[in-house]
C-alpha cells in the first residue's frame, strides 16, 4: 500500500513501504521555478520527519526530469530558496536521497541529480550543463559537485561546450551510478530499494576528493582563450572548478559570485536575448490556423540548395520526390543528397539505419507530372522570375488541391510569382539558407494573398525541421538579404575609400564575426551577388553610388573558393589576399579620382554596423518584419551575427538611438543619397523608445 501527500501543486511526497517517492510534476519541462525549489525542500523535511521512510527517492512526471531553469524567472528577483540552497538541503537530508533522472536533465537539473547521494538514469537520459548558451556558468554546484563525480576534465569539456551526453556515456563518467530501462517511478522505487538492501552504494557528492588535472585546466584555459575570447564566463568556469580542489563552501561562493555577474554582463545578455529570440519568432499573427498536413514533399530542383532542402526533408521523415529537367541534373541532385547523408553517418549524427531509410523515401524524377500526389512543392532553381512563374503555372495545373506551393527564391517578389496561378492562397515563400541541410534560418515570406492555414505550415515544416522560422514580408530581399544589400553596399564604400578587404574582414572578425564579408562572398561564391546585381541594374537609380570592384573581379573568372582565387586566393598554401584583386581595387580607385583614406578598425565597425542597424529599422517600420527581435532572429540564425552581441537591434539597444541617429548625419555630410535617418530611429531618438520596448508591445 502507498500513501501519498500533496507537498505543494507541483509536488508530492508517496511513501511506499521504507520508500518516500518525492514527484516534481511541473510541466511541460520541470523547469526549476520557485515552486519546483520549495517544494523539493518541504518534500525532503517530510520525508526525514517521517519516521516510516528510511530512503528517499526523486523522479519526475512527463517526458523529462528537470530540463533547466524557468524562463520566467530570468532577469528578476531571484525568489527564496535558491537553488544552491536547495541543492544542499537536498544533500544535508540525513536519510539518504537517490534521484532517477529520465528524458533530460540540463542545467540546474543535472546539478539537483549531483546533490543527491546516488544517481539511477532512466535509459534514453541526456545531461548537459547548457548555461554556457546563455553567456554564463553553472549555478548550482555544477563546477564543484561535477569534479567530485567525474573529474575536472569531464565537468570542463560539458560545461564549456554545452553539449548533452548520453546516459551511457554519462555512467561511464561517474556522473552517474546506474542506468535502467523503465517507468521513471519505477525505476526510482526499485533504485531506492537498492539502497535499503546495501546493493547501491550513497555518499554526499561534497565528501568526495577531487584531484587536481593541471593538464585539462591548461588546456581548457588555451581552448577558451582561442575561441570563446568574448565569452564573459568561461575564464570563471576554469577558476572555479580549479577551486573545487578546496573546500566545497569556498568554491561554491567563487561560482555564485561569478554567476551573478554574468547575469549582468552585457555579453550574457545578448547571448540570453538570441535565446529567447528563438522562441519569440514563434508568436505570429497567424498562430491560430490550423496547420495543413504534410507528408510528401516535392522539391524542384538538384542543385546545391534543392538537394539540402531535400536532405533536410528526408532527415525530418518525410518522403521527397526530387524533380530536374534532365537525367544528368537528377543524378548529381542524388549524388548531393547521399553525399550530405554519408556526412552525417560520418560525423555521428545519423546512424547507417536511418541514413538508409531516409534514402529509401527519396524518389527522383524527371517527370513534373509526378508532383500530382504531393502535399508541399518547393521550387529551388535559380533565380529568375520568368523561370519562376513558368514553373508555377505548370504546378497550378499538376498538384491536387489543397497542396502549397512554395519558392526558396532568396529575393524574388511571392505576390508575382503567385500571380502565374489560381490559387495565389496556397502560395508562399520558404527561403532556407545554404546549406539547407544544416543552416537553421528558414525565412517564411508572407504574400498579400497567402492564407494564413498555409503560413502556419510554414512554421510546423520549420519546427519539423528543426529550423528557427521567422516570419517575413514581401520586398526585395524579404529581411535578411535586404539588409545584406544595404550593408554591403558600405563594405563596398569603405574598401572604395581605402580599407582592403583584409582589414574589413579582421575588424569584423574581432568584433565577434566568424567571418568578415569578403570571405564569406568568396566562401557563397562572388558570381551570385554578381547576377543580382546584373538583375537589379535597369532600376538602380542614376544617382547611387555603385562599386564596380566585385563586377570586375567576377570578369575575370574568379569567383571565390569555387575558382580558386576571389578577394582572397584558395591554394596548398593556405588563404592570402589576391594580389589581382588589390590591383582592380587600386585601378578603381584611380579612375574615380579616389585618394585612399585611413580607417581604424572602429571606424568600420562603427560604419559597417550603423548601415546594418539603419536599414534593419526600416525593415521593421514597413512591417516586413514583425519586430525587432525578429530581425535579430534572422542574422543570428542564417548570417553568422555574433550570439554574444544579440543581433544587430539588440545591439542597437547599446549604442542608443541618438547616438544612432547623429552617426548617420555625420556620414550623410559626405554621402546624403545613401546615408538617411530611419523615421522609426529619430523618432525613438526623440521619445526615449528602445528596441526593446519595441519588442514588449509586439
Amino acid at each position: 500500500m502507498s500513501e501519498t501527500t500533496k507537498i505543494n501543486d507541483v509536488m508530492t511526497l508517496e511513501r511506499v513501504g521504507k520508500v518516500g517517492l518525492i514527484c516534481i510534476d511541473n510541466p511541460p519541462v520541470n523547469a526549476s521555478g520557485q515552486a519546483v525549489r520549495q517544494g523539493l525542500v518541504d518534500a525532503v523535511a517530510a520525508a526525514n520527519a517521517d519516521a516510516g521512510i528510511e530512503v528517499i527517492a526523486i523522479y519526475a512526471a512527463g517526458r523529462t526530469f528537470v530540463a533547466g531553469a524557468d524562463i520566467k524567472e530570468f532577469g528578476k528577483t531571484p525568489l527564496e530558496p535558491s537553488l544552491p540552497d536547495t541543492i544542499n538541503a537536498i544533500e544535508a537530508s540525513e536519510k539518504p536521497v537517490i534521484s532517477a533522472p529520465h528524458g533530460t536533465a540540463l542545467g540546474g537539473g543535472l546539478e539537483i541529480c549531483m546533490g543527491t547521494h546516488a544517481r539511477v538514469g532512466v535509459k534514453g537520459l541526456r545531461v548537459g550543463l547548457p548555461e554556457v548558451n546563455l553567456g554564463l556558468l553553472p549555478g548550482a554546484s555544477g563546477t564543484q559537485r561535477g569534479p567530485r563525480l567525474m573529474g575536472m576534465k569531464n565537468t570542463l569539456d560539458m560545461a564549456l561546450s554545452g553539449r548533452q551526453v548520453s546516459g551511457e556515456e554519462a555512467l561511464s563518467m561517474g556522473l552517474i551510478d546506474g542506468l535502467e530501462a523503465g517507468e521513471p517511478r519505477d525505476v526510482a522505487l526499485a533504485a531506492a530499494e537498492d539502497v535499503l538492501s546495501g546493493k547501491l552504494k550513497t555518499r554526499r557528492t561534497s565528501d568526495l576528493h577531487v584531484e587536481l588535472d593541471e593538464a585539462a585546466l591548461d588546456d581548457a584555459a588555451k581552448m577558451v582563450a582561442k575561441k570563446m575570447k568574448h565569452h564573459p564566463t568561461a575564464p570563471n568556469m576554469i577558476e572555479a572548478v580549479r577551486m573545487s580542489t578546496g573546500p566545497m563552501a569556498d568554491g561554491m561562493a567563487y561560482e555564485r559570485k561569478s554567476f551573478m555577474e554574468g547575469l549582468q554582463d552585457p555579453a550574457s545578455q545578448g547571448m540570453r536575448h538570441a535565446f529567447f529570440a528563438e522562441r519569440a519568432v514563434s508568436k505570429i499573427p497567424e498562430g491560430k490556423a490550423t496547420p495543413r498536413e504534410i507528408n510528401k514533399i516535392g522539391v524542384i530542383g538538384g542543385g546545391t540548395m534543392g538537394s539540402g532542402i531535400a536532405t533536410a526533408a528526408l532527415t525530418s521523415g518525410f518522403a521527397v520526390r526530387l524533380i530536374e529537367i534532365s537525367q544528368e541534373g537528377l543524378d548529381k541532385g542524388v549524388g548531393f543528397i547521399t553525399g550530405n547523408l554519408d556526412g552525417a553517418v560520418k560525423r555521428g549524427k545519423m546512424s547507417e539505419a536511418k541514413r538508409d531509410d531516409a534514402m529509401a523515401r527519396l524518389e527522383p524524377s524527371t517527370d513534373m507530372e509526378s508532383l500530382s500526389d504531393v502535399d508541399l512543392v518547393i521550387e529551388a532553381v535559380f533565380e529568375n522570375m520568368d523561370v519562376k512563374k513558368d514553373i508555377f503555372g505548370q504546378l497550378d495545373k499538376i498538384c491536387k488541391p489543397g497542396a502549397i506551393l512554395a519558392s526558396n527564391t532568396s529575393y524574388l517578389d511571392i505576390n508575382e510569382i503567385a500571380s502565374a496561378t489560381s490559387r495565389p492562397e496556397d502560395v508562399i515563400g520558404l527561403h532556407f539558407f545554404s546549406p539547407a541541410n544544416l543552416m537553421r534560418l528558414l525565412e517564411v515570406v508572407v504574400a498579400d494573398k497567402t492564407a494564413p492555414e498555409v503560413v502556419a505550415t510554414g512554421f510546423a515544416l520549420a519546427k519539423k525541421m528543426k529550423k528557427v522560422g521567422v516570419r517575413a514580408g514581401v520586398c526585395d530581399g524579404f529581411i535578411g538579404n535586404r539588409i545584406l544589400a544595404y550593408y554591403g553596399k558600405t563594405a563596398g564604400y569603405l574598401m572604395e575609400d581605402g580599407a582592403s578587404p583584409q582589414q574589413i574582414d579582421n575588424a569584423l572578425e574581432d568584433f565577434g564575426f566568424a567571418m568578415g564579408p569578403y570571405k564569406v562572398g568568396d566562401l557563397a561564391g562572388l558570381d551570385i551577388g554578381w547576377a543580382n546585381r546584373k538583375r537589379m541594374s535597369a532600376t538602380r537609380p542614376k544617382d547611387e553610388r555603385y562599386v564596380r570592384i566585385h563586377d570586375k573581379i567576377c570578369e575575370e573568372g574568379m569567383f571565390g573558393r569555387k575558382t580558386g582565387s576571389g578577394f582572397y586566393i584558395y591554394d596548398d598554401e593556405g588563404i592570402r589576399p589576391n594580389p589581382r584583386a588589390l590591383e582592380i581595387i587600386d585601378a578603381e580607385r584611380a579612375a574615380k579620382g579616389i585618394l585612399p583614406k585611413t580607417f581604424t578598425d572602429e571606424e568600420i565597425i562603427e560604419r559597417y554596423m550603423t548601415a546594418m542597424i539603419s536599414e534593419a529599422a526600416r525593415v521593421v517600420e514597413e512591417g516586413i518584419a514583425l519586430r525587432p527581435i525578429d530581425v535579430d532572429a534572422v542574422f543570428l540564425f542564417g548570417y553568422g551575427f555574433p550570439r554574444f552581441r544579440g543581433g544587430p537591434l539588440h545591439y542597437a539597444d547599446t549604442i542608443g538611438a541618438k547616438e544612432l541617429v547623429a552617426r548617420i548625419e555625420r556620414y550623410a555630410e559626405d554621402d546624403a543619397y545613401y546615408w538617411k535617418v530611419p523615421a522609426i530611429l529619430r523618432r525613438m531618438a526623440e521619445d526615449g523608445t528602445t528596441f526593446a520596448d519595441l519588442n514588449k508591445e509586439g
